[in-house]
């Protein structure tokens, strides 16, 4: 190595760029153990590499000591060890190259949260009527002076906003999210410095039932975590506790009536406790605050990003008779904040739609029983800023009456907030559009867990459309954090025997769940069950962090184990009572979508052994090598079980076909006729999808991978229905959950199908539901053609595929490296691409060459590695697919 820390050579072409954990940017609190550093390196010299990193840490606050030099070329998620809770530590790193040492880098301060065990608050509460009024807590503290450090350690059971002085605490909304309440709850910390002052000062509290104790699921249940909801909130500093909610804090009612996530907000600003913020407010009507019996071991620090505000959208009015229609242009997730003038006792309505009817109504039938409705009453003469709490809708339209004057509304649009992490742009605009849309059902969906839909009555976790997304959502946006805090649920949810529930957090009863002739087992289903192998492995396969299976390894061992059990002595899995199977196959009959064209026992067999795989690979990276060895045989066993009961029949579905290829179910001998089997099917068809939930996230691989990418980009860029393309063409601004959910002669689908009777209706419908949007992994890894290669994109695949109709494409992803972007364009039958690796990391070059071709990196003969840097490629006499 060229230089030493005791012989500092300088390397000023190189810099570390940023330092950061594996918590993300700006969240206070995190969890104090197992803390990992990922760094970023930049250098104006080709092909400049890492060869050793030093760190440096210490108190916050004080001079940073350096530790000793490791040789290794390691930067994504490197391991540092433990925090003591509430520690604020700081780090620093420099690399070395083989030119020397960079500079220091800027410092990461870290601050570790509290532990329950470092509360003293209690969660507190007073009587409430299920989604009724909710709660304001408050309490009044002096200080003698503001301390340097002050933080409020918050959460609810239930959903809690905070107040300090009468400005918020945070931005946060929704707090502290949904996680599976009995295992964990989390705790959020938030820099209150800036809000206290001198003397008196004031703390409001205001809680609602949410997701703990609110109307919740198909079911209607109540009250499923528990039967009152309360807050916890204390303020510390380096000092000490200086408040936190205890029996002396009192409770009353004010504006908020009513709040309810599916059915809105009611709110009488009439009702509103005026001067509730300040320190003189007479809360002697008010009653004395109760200590909520709970588990505050249940309690841990935030892990993830939170729910905040992440767009704000101007709304086109439309005035029809007695009320304005409004719309946002764009289906999101949140709320209405609307700006009226009226007079004192006037009633607003808000109601909420996603699409419109043909007659320009709202369509509503698709919220089944939710309401998706805010009410106000005006306390006063004059102008109102009107916004609910505690609740959101799935909505691009809405609708407003009462006798007001409507000034304007915006669409404010909410979702956990994860970073975006990738772009993309095509010679296609409706691929573009299709692009959007797919990252707008990820944001509107990711709301603190990956819903199903944010607009009706469920709104639940489902694990069959998380995992069929989690390639492409780990694409889209830094997700790791949300994916892992999810993962723990999943986890805390199996069952003794390791079997994963279809939803989690898991709310559903085994009654809840009707499919045809009656209820359905809902844990244990393949395709979804299996999300406990297949998310943690493309979490892995993005960040390149094994963190997530090292946590998860013991779940996925369960999950296999559960599944061999099952299968007992017969190699195979019996044929279960119900399977989700390749759920809503638009073949399928609209009101059983569970009965698609390939049998479930193929499906569930499929999916059994490809977590097998998954989990044999997690085993040869955290685990114990004679386990990966053990699982790859089980396998390899179930794949030829099920290859010989049900595979000459299966491979004749899309599904089925797509399912062999890429699970290898196949035998290698048979893979060349069912790839060429799938394919004609495509051509028959004219690129017309026939998968489902299952099957689509699997199609466009089997066909690209095996030599059919005319065939692969014939179905992409299909536009009759049912496509991909197709909704673009209707209009829709985020993904369906049907393929068909308008119709081509412009009718609404009906949504019909058998789902019990607590489904009014049975009404299956959304216009924002993000599982179809899996083929965007498929578009970023084939299309522009940037892909990992190895975990977490240290070397990277550059392999774009031009074809007819798809001439220019161009895309980046935020590598835990840096950024990796491609821009390519087909002109005069010559491609020429412009590619950007990131620092410490390296190319394979995939490129679409014939026996005609010429390649050059930078005017000079290609190699096979392509350096880090950015870098000009040309290839003469492509392959171009659909020629």
């Amino acid at each position: 190595m060229a230089a030493t820390p005791e012989s500092p050579q300088l390397d000023e072409a190189t810099r570390v760029v940023s330092l950061r954990s594996q918590h993300g940017a700006g969240l206070l609190g995190v969890p104090h153990r197992g803390l990992r550093l990922t760094w970023r390196s930049e250098s104006a010299r080709t092909g400049a590499a890492q060869l050793a990193y030093q760190l440096a840490s210490g108190p916050a606050d004080a001079e940073l000591e350096p530790g000793d030099v490791v040789e290794s070329r390691d930067s994504v998620a490197v391991p540092v060890g433990d925090l003591e809770p509430g520690e604020r530590r700081a780090f620093a790193v420099r690399i070395a190259t083989d030119s020397g040492w960079t500079a220091w880098s800027e410092p990461l301060v870290v601050e570790a949260g509290l532990e329950a065990t470092g509360l003293q608050a209690r969660v507190i509460g007073i009587p409430t009527e299920i989604e009724g009024p909710a709660a304001l807590l408050r309490t009044v503290f002096s200080l003698d002076a503001v301390p340097n450090r002050a933080r409020l350690r918050l959460s609810a059971l239930g959903l809690v906003d905070a107040w300090i002085n009468g400005r918020p605490a945070s931005t946060a909304v929704l707090t502290p999210g949904w996680t599976s309440y009995q295992a964990r709850v989390l705790l959020d910390t938030v820099d209150v410095t800036a809000l206290l002052h001198e003397g008196e000062n004031t703390i409001v509290l205001q809680v609602g039932d949410g997701w703990y104790r609110g109307r919740m699921g198909f079911a209607q249940r109540r009250a499923i975590y528990g039967d009152r909801s309360g807050a916890i909130a204390q303020i510390d500093s380096e000092d000490g506790i200086i408040v936190a909610t205890d029996t002396t804090w009192r409770g009353g009612f004010g504006a908020v009536r009513s709040a309810s996530i599916y059915d809105g907000t009611h709110t009488d600003l009439r009702a509103t406790a005026v001067g509730v913020h300040e320190a003189e407010f007479d809360d002697s009507s008010w009653i004395a605050a109760q200590i909520i019996d709970a588990d505050q071991g249940v309690f841990e620090p935030r892990s993830a990003p939170p729910v905040r505000v992440v767009a704000e959208l101007d709304m086109a009015r439309t005035d029809v008779d007695g009320a304005v229609r409004f719309d946002a242009g764009q289906n999101v997730s949140g709320w209405v904040r609307l700006v009226v003038r009226g007079s004192a006792g006037a009633a607003v309505t808000v109601t909420h739609a996603e699409i419109l009817e043909p007659s320009g109504a709202l369509h509503t039938a698709a919220l089944r029983t939710a309401k998706a409705t805010d009410t106000y009453v005006l306390d006063r003469d004059g102008e109102h800023v009107l916004e609910p709490r505690f609740t959101f809708h799935g909505f691009q339209h809405a609708e407003v009456s009462g006798p007001v004057e409507v000034i304007s509304a915006t669409a404010v649009a909410i979702s956990s907030d994860l970073p975006a992490r990738s772009s993309f742009r095509s010679a296609s605009d409706a691929l573009d559009r299709f692009h959007s849309n797919v990252f707008w059902s990820q944001r509107d969906n990711f709301v603190s867990v990956p819903t199903d839909c944010p607009q009706r009555d469920e709104r639940l976790g489902w694990t069959g459309d998380a995992q069929a997304f989690a390639a492409t959502a780990s694409t889209l946006m830094d997700a790791e954090s949300f994916w892992r805090s999810w993962l723990r649920d999943l986890e805390a949810d199996q069952t003794d025997e390791g079997g994963v529930a279809s939803v989690v957090p898991d709310i559903i009863r085994f009654e809840d769940m009707r499919m045809g002739d009656g209820p359905v087992n809902n844990m244990g289903r393949a395709g979804w069950a299996d999300a406990a192998t297949i998310v943690p492995l493309a979490v892995y396969e993005s960040t390149g962090s094994d963190e997530v299976l090292h946590q998860q390894l013991e779940s996925m061992r369960r999950w296999v184990e559960h599944l061999r059990r099952r299968a007992g002595d017969e190699i195979v899995l019996p044929t279960e009572p119900f399977q989700y199977g390749d759920w809503l196959d638009p073949d399928a009959p609209g009101a059983r979508p569970w009965q698609a064209k390939v049998s479930s026992d193929y499906v569930a067999n499929a999916f059994y052994a490809h977590s097998a795989r998954l989990l044999a690979r997690a085993e040869s990276v955290v685990g114990d090598p004679g386990r990966a060895a053990e699982y790859e045989a089980l396998a390899d066993r179930v794949a030829e079980a099920t290859w010989a009961r049900w595979g000459a029949e299966a491979v004749t579905t899309q599904t089925g076909a797509a399912l062999a290829l890429e699970f290898r179910i196949a035998p290698e001998a048979e893979r060349v006729r069912v790839a060429d089997a799938l394919a004609a099917n495509v051509r028959a068809e004219n690129g017309r999808i026939s998968t489902g939930f299952l099957g689509t996230p699997l199609v466009l691989f089997a066909l690209s991978n095996n030599g059919h990418l005319d065939e692969a980009y014939l179905m992409l860029l299909r536009r009759e229905a049912p496509s991909w393309l197709y909704q673009v063409d209707r209009g829709a601004t985020t993904v369906w959950e049907r393929w068909d959910a308008i119709l081509p002669d412009g009718r609404i689908h009906s949504g019909a199908m058998d789902a019990g009777s607590h489904d009014e209706g049975g009404s299956m419908l959304s216009f924002n539901h993000y599982a179809y949007g899996a083929v965007i992994d498929w578009v970023y890894r084939t299309v522009a053609g940037i892909a990992p290669a190895e975990p977490g994109y240290r070397v990277v695949r550059i392999a774009p595929r031009p074809a007819r109709g798809m001439e220019h494409a161009a895309a980046s992803v935020d590598t835990p490296y840096g950024a990796l972007a491609i821009d390519w364009r087909l002109e005069d039958g010559v491609l020429n691409a412009s590619v950007e690796v990131p620092f410490g990391a390296t190319g394979a070059l995939d490129l679409p060459i014939t026996t005609d071709s010429v390649v050059t990196v930078d005017g000079q003969p290609a190699s096979a590695v392509l350096p880090s840097g950015k870098h000009e490629i040309t290839v003469t006499a492509p392959a171009v697919a659909g020629n």
